[in-house]
C-alpha cells in the first residue's frame, strides 16, 4: 500500500473533506485532513473518522503506522500562513 492508495481510498470515505493529504511509505504514512466535522469532534472521533476507511489495511499489516495531523478549516488557513 502506497500514499496515493490510502489518499484515493480517505477522500471516498470522506467526501466532504476540503483537503486530504497522505506522505510515508514502507507501512509508515501521515495523513493530513481539513474538514469542518473537526470543529466539533473529540479528539478520539477525528481519529475514528480517519482509521475507519483504513481499518483493514491497518489490521492486515499493509498500514503499520499511521500518523494525523487534523485540522479545521480555519486552523489549516492559519498554519499555511504561518507554518
Amino acid at each position: 500500500m502506497n500514499a496515493h492508495e490510502i489518499e484515493q481510498r480517505l477522500k471516498a470515505a470522506i467526501t466532504d473533506a476540503e483537503h486530504i493529504a497522505v506522505e510515508g511509505d514502507g507501512g509508515k504514512f501521515t495523513v493530513t485532513v481539513v474538514h469542518t466535522a473537526f470543529e466539533t469532534l473529540r479528539p478520539v472521533a477525528k481519529q475514528q473518522l480517519i482509521y475507519g476507511p483504513l481499518q483493514a489495511d491497518i489490521a492486515s499489516g499493509a498500514i503499520h503506522a499511521v500518523s494525523m495531523r487534523t485540522f479545521t478549516p480555519e486552523e489549516w488557513r492559519k498554519a499555511k500562513l504561518f507554518g
